[in-house]
């Protein structure tokens, strides 16, 4: 197959593998959803058109590509490991528990890959090929698409042991499968969402056997009746291969129907119909029934978060203890003063807004440029910088030269919130420093105290974020303090979204005149230095002290989401978590895309005569290196 050991893919994944032996930058695993605009500018439609037709032959395949990717992403990361056929070395994946005459849609994946060699030999990796294939297989089918960050390495190695631990089983319990999520990074809320795809594609009689014979009050008996009558799926073990449809209603159609099946009692197998059983993923299961939009909203961003986990241990070669030194520096920082932990978060925000996340806001003004420090929503606001020099310094003397600032920006982010009560997630790593900055685009694109809720709205999407990530990222403010400038013409207004009370109690610290911009007041009167809910019942209670916050509960499409938070704070720290992940992976500039591009250009001529592999690898490393030296020298 196009795609197993003796691929072209297997020698890109060597020479990958020999040049990170060579080079311990942090810039090698940057995803970017323009990673081939330039050395394969065709390699998305060739791809696209590849599994139209293949859908178009078979509906049943977009469920298959759908879950090839998420049985490759499982294991070892996104890696294309699950396409790696077995080697008298290596035991891998294919015939795994949860695999074996279960998993499909191989041919198909040879079939692109085929097509895109034909144009760019040894440009594109497998494991961007799966990825990109199960989102064009969503859309074949109906389904939701999104952006596809590209740049994955294809594995060498699978391992069958590390498939069977790891893949979640159809007669998990909500517990095992909530665990199972979470240790690749996921919400429960991401659980829910990508089980979704179970509203296509079809399922082995042995997968469901013994649920329609249970007679337990979880399954409707109408529905089970059927299903061993019409299959037939007999309890004496017969008919192990024999299909049925997870969705009755409507097949071959991406839509919301799975969950309507979940409540009817009518899932096929017990791991999706313990999404519904009382627990607490029921209100989720109920939502998605209800709205349409937001199930496809929210199956879109968890199969983005999913295909993130190749790089959540980047470091762990290269610098084990670079997570542990930073939490460090951040528990002493907040510990010194609790409202480090807001100013933190808030500035890997900032970063993140202008042109990714890639620590331009941390770049002092040069003859060259005029950076983000200074613009209109960061001037004499922004701060925590210290913190983070330090948190850099610490690192930097364990291991040079290796992790960069923009990775200590985001981990700095998520150990601040955990210093003050709030949750935790998984931080991808392998961002590249950036080496310019620019004010002009933070003016544009960072939030203002004054926006409208359209405006918020428009600039979130804008980053690919949704309304639900607008929301509960807006939480941050539970925690911090703004000065007098940003809310004076909010106390003063005598409108009717405000407290009386609450504008009389803030005026004291805020007059009217300019000689208290400065002055300081908590966003959260109640709990100023804890990460909770409160922040979304002062918006209920007409208490939010931004107006681009109390926006966010003004007869608005947004009130709904705030009602929610407001008395579930679990689903707010989920989804706070679920949208700080998304929000670091909001795409970089790519100052160092050409690097990738002369190395997989080099690497397709290497491919053919890699007799004298070192030797190449290493001038190979010479030629596309020498730009990243400059870029860590400046960290």
């Amino acid at each position: 197959m196009a795609c197993h050991l003796s691929s072209t893919c297997l020698v890109f994944s060597i020479l990958l593998l020999l040049l990170l032996s060579f080079s311990s930058l942090p810039c090698q695993a940057q995803l970017s959803s323009n990673f081939y605009d330039d050395t394969c500018p065709n390699a998305l439609s060739t791809i696209r058109s590849a599994i139209r037709k293949a859908v178009s032959r078979e509906r049943r395949m977009a469920a298959s590509l759908i879950r090839l990717h998420f049985h490759d992403c499982f294991v070892q990361g996104c890696d294309g490991s699950i396409l790696l056929d077995d080697t008298p070395s290596m035991t891998g994946e294919k015939f795994a528990r949860n695999n074996n005459q279960s998993v499909r849609g191989f041919q198909v994946i040879d079939d692109a890959k085929a097509q895109v060699e034909s144009i760019c030999p040894g440009i594109v990796s497998c494991a961007d090929i799966v990825a990109v294939a199960a989102r064009d297989a969503s859309v074949a089918v109906g389904g939701p698409t999104w952006t596809v960050n590209l740049g994955r390495r294809d594995s060498l190695t699978a391992s069958k042991t590390l498939a069977d631990s790891n893949l979640p089983r159809f007669t998990d319990s909500l517990q095992q499968l909530t665990d199972s999520f979470a240790s690749k990074g996921l919400t429960q809320r991401d659980m829910v969402a990508l089980s979704g795809s179970h509203t296509v594609g079809q399922a082995h009689c042995a997968t469901f056997r013994d649920r329609i014979n249970s007679n337990t009050s979880d399954i409707d008996p109408t529905f089970a009746s059927n299903l061993r009558v019409g299959l037939p799926c007999p309890a004496d073990g017969s008919g192990d291969t024999n299909l049925a449809p997870l969705d009755l209603v409507t097949p071959n159609t991406f839509d919301n129907s799975f969950f309507r099946n979940l409540r009817d009692r009518k899932g096929l197998l017990q791991s999706d119909q313990i999404l519904f059983s009382g627990g607490a993923t029921d209100s989720i299961v109920n939502e998605y029934v209800n709205n349409a939009l937001t199930f496809s909203s929210d199956f879109a961003a968890a199969m983005l978060a999913m295909s993130s986990t190749t790089f959540f241990h980047f470091y762990d070669n290269t610098c084990p203890n670079a997570l542990s030194t930073i939490k460090s520096a951040i528990d002493a920082a907040v510990s010194s003063e609790q409202r480090m932990a807001a100013s933190l978060i808030r500035l890997h925000f900032h970063d993140c807004f202008v042109q990714g996340c890639d620590g331009s806001i941390l770049l002092e003004d040069t003859a060259s440029f005029t950076g983000e420090r200074t613009a209109r929503n960061n001037d004499q606001s922004v701060r925590g910088f210290e913190v983070i020099d330090d948190a850099k310094a610490q690192v930097e003397s364990i291991c040079p030269g290796i992790v960069s600032c923009a990775d200590i920006l985001a981990v700095a982010a998520r150990d601040a919130s955990v210093a003050v009560g709030g949750p935790s997630w998984t931080v991808n790593l392998g961002r590249r420093d950036s080496t310019t900055a620019s004010r002009s685009l933070a003016d544009s694109d960072l939030p203002a105290f004054s926006d409208s809720l359209d405006r918020l709205i428009s600039l979130f999407g804008n980053k690919g974020l949704n309304e639900r990530d607008m929301v509960a990222l807006s939480g941050a403010h539970t925690i911090g303090q703004a000065r007098c400038l940003t809310f004076r013409g909010r106390i003063y207004n005598n409108a009717s979204d405000i407290d009386p009370d609450f504008a009389s109690t803030r005026q004291s610290q805020c007059p009217t005149d300019e000689s208290g911009d400065g002055n300081l007041a908590p966003l959260d009167l109640v709990t100023p230095n804890t990460f909770d809910n409160n922040y979304y019942s002062n918006l209920i209670a007409r208490r939010g002290l931004l107006q681009s916050d109390q926006v966010l509960f003004s007869g608005g499409s947004t009130d709904s989401i705030v009602n929610e938070y407001s008395t579930d704070s679990s689903s707010f720290n989920s989804d706070f978590a679920s949208a700080m992940v998304k929000m670091g992976n909001i795409d970089p500039s790519p100052v160092l895309k050409e690097r990738f591009a002369g190395f997989a250009l080099l690497s397709t001529n290497f491919s053919t005569n890699h007799s004298n592999s070192v030797v190449g690898v290493f001038f190979i490393y010479v030629f596309t290196i020498h730009s990243a030296i400059i870029v860590a020298q400046n960290y």
